[in-house]
């Protein structure tokens, strides 16, 4: 099966799923934020948490600092990612009680 045009400018999988949350091949819409980041786990079946880093001003001080958050995201079967990969995310509907990003690319 061919992958749509999800509407972002990233490279479409090479593999083809028949997962029905799969931005390409399924009929999840994205919208909304586009972030990157590291995934930090991929033991959830179908699932990974990617660990997002940013600087954040503190006024009082007139420093940054660094922070970091943890986001669980839906790992298509196509995309496949795993442990230490960089990859790009994007908001969606929710999907379950901790997941409203699904993966898009692996950079």
């Amino acid at each position: 099966m061919k992958a749509k045009d999800i509407g972002y400018d990233v490279k479409p999988p090479e593999k083809s799923c028949d997962d029905p949350k799969c931005p390409f091949h399924g009929k999840l819409p994205i919208r909304g934020k586009i972030l990157k980041g590291i995934v930090v786990s991929d033991r959830m079946d179908r699932s990974v948490v990617v660990r997002i880093d940013y600087i954040h001003y503190v006024t009082k001080y007139e420093r940054y600092e660094k922070r970091k958050s943890r986001i669980s995201a839906h790992n298509p079967e196509c995309i496949d990612a795993k442990k230490g990969d960089r990859v790009t995310i994007a908001e969606c509907r929710p999907l379950s009680k901790t997941k409203a990003f699904v993966v898009i690319e692996k950079n």
